[in-house]
């Protein structure tokens, strides 16, 4: 039996997401079959089946192709095959494979199969969504990736935190489906398409109505916001990220944030390109792009200000991770905002080197907070008094995550930050920089409080805090990858990360 060139390029395209769904089938086995002493190492086969999925992806790469978009659109158009798509799966299956891994410090999460199960859909919905080119595929990724969170959020039963963090999820999360398969309807109802290329064609020139398009955008750009926490559709995020198992809080703030934001890039540029994107030969070309650029920059400031500020004030750090979060949203949307007048792709690559960072680092503080939390019972910052005399080397990990975040050297946060500030500044968006700049600065003083907190409080407790070997494998790699990719191997994955960003650009 011979398969076709098409055929194979289709099997090659999904090939994570096959792998993916075998890997959850065999989790959902051994749970079957594993007696319960077993069951403890499910985690480990969910974690690392995951790792060894995103480095076959990285491995791989994308086959060479001719630069036309035509190459590159695989199953129909509904899945685009390059770059951009296997960074943000590699970045998402990555964020999978460690929240495995620190889940199995929690004894009521460690040996259930069906929850491991869950995670891997998810992963598998998030690298669907950041590779999707196809109306009916974006809105089926996302569900399917938001749909798995909603029961992942609320899988406690028996914690009334966990299910109310479930239910507020899914609620908000309704309520911004319901936007976005509007605005995605009526982007199909102007153009009669559903392929985000040829679309993007018909609205530059196709004589819409300018409010009716502008309408379509505003509510995509709900889904998208609530996706990524920006204010203002960011409430949910405090509650849900304190009440979910942490885990998922991990997974929630770092695979569904980054495949959002790898669809938000191929899809602006897409369906609302600037002009000199499209043929020269097209006449009565409307430049769409304007418009979400000054969203992407308004959404940008509102975000970092208020996720910052609000900060501040936080004294469970989950919540104030939370509101971390929300400012770091506004500050990826800096580099979504440069992508429409920077062709050099200098903003795309900034926003994909970003992300990957974000995932390494966030999963890294989750850990040690998983840590901490299950010792102590507490997610009070107060209570992370003397850590450094406690366990030296837990504190370290979080001193790492909090530099990362701060954007201070030798962290791979720094260079993000640089990344971002940069795209701006060449994109002629240098006030907003600035007020990037200024946020920095307001985000660095609550992480320093953190550290200050772990190594000249005193501790209420001398006893140290026990660490799994599957929380070593997490902290190790997650450590490595955020001092890695701020020193010595910034320039391949920048590479990596600007040849994603060239993929944007080619358009039908």
């Amino acid at each position: 039996m011979t398969f076709s060139t098409d055929a194979q390029a289709s099997v090659i395209a999904i090939l994570p997401e096959i792998l993916m769904v075998v890997l959850a089938v065999a989790v959902l086995v051994l749970d079957v079959f594993w007696r319960v002493r077993e069951r403890v190492e499910i985690g480990y086969v969910a974690g690392f089946g995951l790792l060894g999925i995103a480095a076959l992806v990285w491995l791989i790469g994308t086959p060479q192709q001719s630069g036309e978009l035509s190459d590159q659109l695989v199953l129909g158009g509904m899945i685009r095959h390059d770059d951009l798509a296997q960074i943000f799966r590699v970045m998402v299956i990555v964020a999978g494979g460690l929240s495995c891994l620190i889940t199995m410090g929690m004894d009521r999460l460690r040996v259930r199969g069906d929850f491991y199960a869950l995670v891997i859909i998810s992963v598998i919905g998030a690298s669907l969504t950041a590779a999707a080119s196809d109306l009916i595929m974006i809105f089926l990724a996302l569900e399917t990736l938001s749909i798995t969170l909603y029961l992942l959020a609320g899988y406690l039963r028996n914690d009334d935190k966990s299910t109310e963090a479930g239910l507020k999820y899914f609620m908000f999360g309704a309520f911004a489906s319901a936007f976005t398969l509007y605005g995605l309807s009526l982007v199909y109802g102007f153009t009669g398409e559903t392929n985000i290329y040829r679309l993007g064609r018909v609205v530059s020139t196709g004589g819409l109505n300018d409010p009716a398009v502008v309408i379509a955008l505003g509510l995509v750009m709900v889904g998208f916001a609530f996706k990524i926490s920006a204010v203002p559709f960011h409430f949910w995020t405090p509650d849900v990220y304190e009440g979910a198992p942490t885990p998922i809080t991990a997974l929630l703030s770092t695979a569904s944030k980054a495949a959002s934001l790898g669809l938000l890039l191929r899809f602006l540029l897409a369906v609302f390109p600037p002009p000199d994107l499209l043929p020269a030969a097209l006449d009565g070309v409307k430049d769409y792009s304007v418009l979400w650029v000054e969203l992407a920059a308004v959404l940008a400031v509102v975000s970092m200000s208020l996720g910052n500020v609000l900060a501040l004030v936080q004294t469970n750090i989950k919540r104030l991770l939370a509101y971390s979060t929300i400012a770091h949203a506004g500050y990826v949307l800096v580099g979504v905002a440069a992508i429409s007048t920077d062709k050099s792709g200098d903003g795309a690559a900034a926003v994909a080197f970003y992300m990957f960072m974000y995932v390494l680092t966030n999963i890294l503080a989750f850990a040690v907070v998983i840590l901490f939390a299950d010792a102590t019972g507490s997610n009070e910052i107060r209570d992370l008094a003397g850590l450094s005399r406690r366990s030296p080397w837990l504190a370290l990990a979080m001193t790492l995550a909090l530099l990362s975040l701060a954007g201070i050297p030798p962290a791979a946060g720094f260079v993000g930050k640089f990344l971002l500030f940069r795209a701006a500044i060449d994109s002629g968006l240098v006030w907003l920089a600035l007020v990037g700049m200024i946020n920095v600065i307001i985000g660095l003083y609550y992480y320093l409080v953190i550290v200050k907190v772990m190594y000249m409080d005193l501790p209420q407790d001398e006893a140290p805090i026990p660490v799994s070997l599957a929380h070593v494998w997490a902290l190790s790699i997650s450590s490595a990858g955020v001092v890695l990719f701020g020193t010595v191997l910034v320039s391949p994955l920048l590479d990596w990360a600007t040849d994603a960003a060239h993929a944007l650009y080619v358009m039908l």
